[in-house]
């Protein structure tokens, strides 16, 4: 076994110490640089760097498009012990710019183990780096916030000086439309035999969601999120549910328009992570960003005007300010930890949205039931 810095990286079969050591530099944009092992792509990629809590669930995280534009880090010390299988798959691919763990499992001796996860990562041109104290990098990031980084992984010497400069200007990606960058370009439909049509607004769905969707005996329609709402009514759908997706929702111009018209429209709307935000501001609310999110699948969230409290699987940078929701508007949940919103619903219409995860993938599935509750509510 190979340590550095703390961290470890199991030696494959018939391969040396000296055939394994790749170099890995993390830079900040405050001018923090981590060194490590490389593993994953020989590669530089740059992205906002952002932690995740949760303790398992580190292919679907991977493969989150919510996480498209991000160097994610992930506070439990052991990862990759359980292999790559592709049916912990939210996305076709992985979706993270970057990835940090402090300990590195190079043989997974898990049975459901189709690959390594050092594998693939270089598959898909992913750098990864460990050997880090990622709880001392989580504790910074909580502090001063999320921030833009640079990850960089070579065969040989890395010059760590020339990455921290380049990485204090490090572009924000969240200044991006993220959105139209993991959306579906194209139209498809799941489960088309299915005699109830569900319109999903891809922002960046998880396949998770089209699961949850499908096992409760609804065709869903996919649509790319520019896609009009005079087109989504075309499917005369009982419902438009609203997904998860990268970035600011504020970039996600288009689909706000299109959620503006549905609202109008009075149709049946049920919102997902971003889906929440999108669904704040076509009502006329606003959202801002968090200090640093909330990642993981440990989340607790309390009901407005009760006492029950679900935990949740999150993975949000952004956030609905309540106090702009306009009349008809109130927030549903909460999160027990800060008090940011976690949920918004209107007093009148089947039309509401959550912060979190209900179709967990991975996490708890203590609010899967808001899925039957959208249907039951769209008739």
């Amino acid at each position: 076994m190979l340590r550095l810095a703390g961290g470890c990286a199991i030696l494959p079969e018939n391969e040396t110490e000296a055939d394994l050591i790749r170099r890995a530099v993390l830079a900040l944009a405050d001018g923090t640089v981590l060194e490590g092992v490389g593993f994953g792509a020989s590669a530089k990629s740059g992205g906002e760097v952002v932690f995740n809590t949760g303790i398992v669930g580190y292919p679907e995280s991977i493969t989150d498009p919510s996480y498209h534009g991000q160097i994610l880090c992930q506070t439990y010390p052991l990862i990759g012990n359980y292999g790559v299988d592709p049916a912990r798959f939210e996305s076709d691919r992985p979706r993270v710019a970057g990835y940090v763990v402090s300990e590195l499992c190079g043989r997974p001796p898990h049975a459901t183990s189709v690959k390594t996860l050092d594998d693939w990562l270089r598959e898909h041109g992913v750098p990864g780096i460990a050997g880090v104290d990622t709880r001392a990098l989580t504790k910074k990031l909580r502090v001063h916030g999320v921030m833009p980084g640079l990850l960089a992984v070579g065969d040989g010497p890395l010059n760590a000086a020339r990455l921290k400069r380049e990485a204090r200007s490090a572009p924000d990606p969240n200044a991006r439309d993220l959105v139209a960058e993991v959306s579906t370009p194209e139209i498809r439909i799941v489960n088309p035999r299915a005699k109830t049509t569900v319109v999903l607004i891809d922002c960046g769905v998880k396949e998770g969601i089209i699961r949850a969707l499908v096992r409760r005996g609804v065709a869903v329609v996919r649509v790319p999120a520019d896609t009009d709402a005079g087109r989504i009514l075309d499917f005369s759908p009982r419902g438009v549910v609203i997904s998860n997706g990268p970035g600011d929702p504020k970039r996600a111009a288009a689909t706000v328009a299109a959620v503006r018209r549905l609202l109008g429209e009075r149709v049946p709307l049920f919102g997902i992570c971003l889906g929440n935000q999108v669904l704040a501001l076509a009502a006329g609310g606003d959202t801002y960003k968090l200090k640093f999110g909330h990642r993981g699948q440990n989340q607790p969230c309390l009901e407005e005007g009760t006492k029950r409290c679900y935990i949740t699987s999150q993975n949000h940078g952004f956030a609905v300010d309540t106090a702009t929701l306009p009349r008809g508007w109130a927030a549903w949940f909460r999160n027990a930890n800060d008090g940011t919103n976690e949920g918004i619903r209107h007093a009148r219409l089947p039309v509401f949205g959550v912060q979190f995860h209900p179709e967990a993938c991975p996490g708890p599935t203590d609010t899967e039931f808001l899925f039957d509750a959208f249907l039951e509510a769209a008739g």
